[in-house]
């Protein structure tokens, strides 16, 4: 018997639109779409130097720019990339850039003009390099959609930390966050539906949202999503909710599953993607990671005395 074809956990796309806008700018974020197949064709180095220039000038905290990007081209280096994060399309992409947080470089500036550091050991260092970050990734990510680029954000670097260190030889204090594909797209990319703003956008305060009117948005976004009841689905589902919340809330799951006939859109998220047994599995060892880059960032800190 075949199995049911699973739906994309990225959502529903959205129908063509043909929407009018007041510029380019507004056109490129609000059309803005993962690419997952490129074409073999190059991006011209001119091209790729602005996109780069437009994640190095991006806003930074205090202007420290704590943050270095990796170039990647190499096809050795992609495709050991595409078979660690499992997913093909990394090694069609024709430049691969990993974001990291950097603090060597400040580390060495302060050491070589004898000035005091301990941005490694400050969590507000690591909360406003890691969106520093963040943000000129984001930067490079809408320059290449301007200008015709295609890109896919790529998170699960964070599953091979130590073997990206050792592979990009990253020094001590530098810690990488994510990855971004960029090349031209075979075609145009599906834009995903989103929430509506009248969800995200809290005006003044935080406005909690009624049971009904919460779920009326997710269903707004995610109409008609389906996964059809297999065995093996609902034996791996009871089994994350016996994991996470007992074998009561597990009985309680699968007999909403069998009320509904089918698997709603959160049950597949977190029962059968990102299952909710195994991510936070690994939080001391992502510590441990940190620690052993030099970053100490979630200890205690003791002044030296005087």
């Amino acid at each position: 018997m075949t199995e049911p074809q699973m739906p994309s956990h990225h959502g529903m796309t959205e129908a063509p639109g043909g929407q009018e806008y007041p510029n380019r700018t507004i056109a490129t974020l609000l059309e803005r779409a993962s690419c997952r197949s490129y074409t073999d064709d190059p991006i011209p180095p001119e091209t790729l130097q602005l996109v780069l220039e437009a994640g190095v000038r991006a806003a930074s905290g205090g202007n420290l720019q704590p943050t270095s990007i990796v170039q990647t081209e190499n096809q050795e280096t992609k495709d050991w990339l595409t078979e660690e994060c499992g997913q093909s399309f990394i090694a069609q992409a024709p430049v691969l850039l990993t974001f990291c947080i950097d603090w060597w470089r400040g580390k060495r500036w302060a050491e070589l003009e004898v000035a005091p550091f301990s941005a490694t050991s400050s969590f507000r260092h690591f909360w406003i390099s890691f969106q520093d970050t963040v943000i000129c990734a984001q930067s490079i990510c809408t320059a290449a959609d301007a200008l015709g680029l295609g890109s896919c954000y790529i998170g699960t670097v964070i599953d091979l930390v130590p073997a990206l260190c050792e592979r990009l030889e990253l020094p001590e204090g530098v810690f990488p966050v994510v990855l971004l594909c960029l090349g031209v797209p075979k075609r145009p990319p599906k834009v995903r539906r989103k929430l509506d703003q009248a969800v995200m956008v809290h005006k003044e305060r935080y406005h909690k949202l009624d049971d009904e009117a919460l779920l009326a948005a997710y269903e707004d976004k995610y109409p008609g999503y389906r996964v059809e009841i297999a065995p093996q689905h609902l034996d791996q589902i009871a089994e994350v909710c016996r994991q996470v919340h007992g074998p009561a809330f597990a009985e309680r799951c699968l007999e909403r599953i069998q009320e509904n006939g089918y698997i709603r859109a959160v049950q597949r998220y977190f029962g059968l993607h990102y299952r909710a047994n195994l991510m936070p599995q690994g939080n001391d060892e992502y510590l441990a990671l940190m620690r052993e880059r030099g970053l100490t960032w979630f200890e205690p800190w003791t002044p030296v005395d005087p």
